[in-house]
């Protein structure tokens, strides 16, 4: 396998036979960059579009500026709130960090998707047979991703002027969007010559783009140096600012950092051997040790939760900073001390709130790792990984309940990490708190996260086919929580977030009603997963 494109004909180039494959490969995959420009588009064109209509007049739109200005763990996903006073400057807040974060990951997967992926299917062996370059098939996943985030930024840019946006403002806006997913279609190029698969590739990129964008955030929350701002790629793409100075030229910092970066990743092509990245795997043990469906499933995780445990005890710090953050909003002159001097709030109740609302954004990233996991079920069957499983005397059922019971555990021990760490901060601060009531909060969030892992195992149990479907938990939760009391969504749309009936524990009369809910609805959603599993084909389209 490994001498399959070892060696070319005098005649044959590089890149013979590119034009050739991008045709294809965008007739046959090219769909799949729709969701996120679909979810990119809409992103922008309904901030123009439902500003007027949420904040009609100039004191709901004050207010609005006052809320999120009060909430800095809001600015960690969206960025500053330069001007929420205008709609082009409501719509660069809303869309500019996050619509870039989409087009990344978009970009990301395509990227993979055409390379690292095709070598371990067997596909690409079967197109090194024809007549093709060696570099062929990197030169068409990045061409694909740098024509999928270009059309992002055409069509959202486009609909947004046609709905009512600023023309510069919103320009600029489409191409922040465009060149930071041509950014990550190079990180992603590199991460497929380093990684020993296409999932450890995939990692490398994702994870390269989550930590990029927690520390943009986080430097913009706590008004870090400027410098921290300047090494950031995400942070030259916010230093851009759509409706406010309109700063062209930092784009060119990101078209310049994509050549760079891809410049590397063809170089690292022609060096490596097919099949294979600059990180070799490890061997294999000398017996076989997952001797059941549980102990397969954990092995299987097992690296990605070591990692993900790392990275919620420094997100723990993260949002334990931001959960201290909160004796700056309350000192002398500012609304919620005048709020609290009036008596029209309760400084218990306003700490106790102000520490679910932090929580509850962990809890969004503690759903992300348990809902990959029951992805991964997916794509193992997929690569027909699945069927020898069930030749076995394993049961179907037995095998998905191991996989299920992996994903619900893995919140518990992430959520127990971060809160912990975030629990003794808001403890050694003038927050009145202790660390076991805080702690106990980051725990009562856990049977919502199950909900959403619910969700992701009744979509790849029962309708596979649609197993993009699982996110669908994840992002509505992440809308509802992070933009429902601020867009005034009425108690029936907050509730659709499993999150907003968790419990507040800090404080007086606690209501456990919602903590049953929610768990009703995990069962709903389990049941259905299993049954849909037990009865459907395996590894079809």
């Amino acid at each position: 396998m490994s001498t399959a494109t070892a060696t070319l004909p005098a005649s044959r180039g590089a890149t013979t036979g590119t034009a050739t494959l991008l045709r294809t490969s965008l007739h046959h995959d090219g769909r799949t960059f729709a969701p996120w420009l679909a979810i990119v588009t809409l992103l922008s064109v309904s901030s123009v579009l439902i500003y007027d209509w949420i904040f009609p007049d100039q004191a709901d739109r004050e207010a609005l500026q006052q809320a999120i200005d009060s909430n800095p763990a809001i600015g960690l996903i969206f960025g500053p709130a330069n001007d929420l006073l205008t709609t082009d400057g409501f719509n660069a807040w809303r869309s500019l960090a996050l619509g870039g974060f989409l087009t990344a990951m978009g970009a990301i997967f395509m990227v993979i998707r055409a390379t690292r992926r095709q070598e371990d299917s067997g596909q690409a062996e079967l197109l090194a047979s024809g007549v093709m370059g060696r570099a062929t098939r990197l030169l068409t996943g990045v061409a694909m991703a740098m024509i999928g985030s270009l059309a992002v930024g055409v069509v959202a840019g486009g609909l947004t002027v046609l709905c009512g946006g600023g023309a510069e403002a919103s320009w600029l806006l489409a191409c922040t969007w465009t060149v930071t997913g041509w950014m990550f279609t190079a990180i992603a190029a590199v991460a497929a010559q380093i990684g020993a698969d296409s999932r450890t590739s995939s990692a490398i990129a994702i994870g390269t783009l989550g930590a990029l964008f927690i520390l943009r955030g986080f430097a913009y929350s706590i008004e870090a140096p400027e410098w921290t701002i300047w090494v950031n790629p995400l942070g030259w793409m916010q230093e851009t600012s759509p409706a406010g100075d309109n700063i062209w030229w930092p784009l060119s910092l990101g078209v310049g950092l994509t050549a760079v970066l891809l410049a590397i990743a063809f170089a690292l092509e022609g060096r490596r051997d097919f099949g294979q990245g600059l990180i070799k795997p490890g061997p294999g043990p000398n017996r076989g040790r997952a001797r059941s469906p549980w102990g397969l499933a954990w092995r299987l995780n097992r690296g990605s939760a070591i990692t993900w445990t790392v990275a919620f005890v420094l997100l723990g710090f993260v949002f334990g900073f931001f959960a201290t953050s909160i004796t700056d909003l309350i000192e002398e002159g500012s609304p919620l001390a005048a709020a609290l001097a009036s008596g029209a709030a309760d400084p218990e109740e306003i700490v106790g709130a102000f520490l679910v609302s932090v929580l509850s954004l962990v809890s969004i990233f503690a759903a992300i790792p348990s809902v990959q996991v029951i992805q991964r079920v997916r794509s193992e069957e997929m690569d027909d990984r699945v069927e020898p499983i069930m030749a076995t005397a394993t049961a179907r059922a037995r095998y998905y309940a191991a996989n299920i019971a992996v994903a619900l555990v893995l919140p518990v021990l992430y959520m127990a990490v971060a809160g912990a760490v975030v629990a003794g901060l808001a403890a050694g601060s003038d927050l009145g708190v202790d660390f076991g009531e805080v702690w106990f909060q980051a725990l009562v969030m856990v049977p919502a996260i199950w909900t959403i892992i619910g969700v992701a195992s009744m979509v790849v149990g029962a309708r596979p086919k649609v197993a993009v479907a699982a996110w669908g938990g994840v992002a509505a939760t992440f809308v509802i929580t992070l933009l429902g009391p601020s867009f005034k969504f009425p108690d029936w749309a907050l509730g659709i977030s499993p999150l907003w009936h968790a419990p507040q524990v800090i404080g007086p009369d606690t209501d456990w009603t919602g903590l049953g809910w929610v768990s009703l609805f995990t069962l709903g959603f389990v049941v259905v997963g299993f049954a849909g599993f037990r009865r459907r084909d395996l590894a079809v389209e």
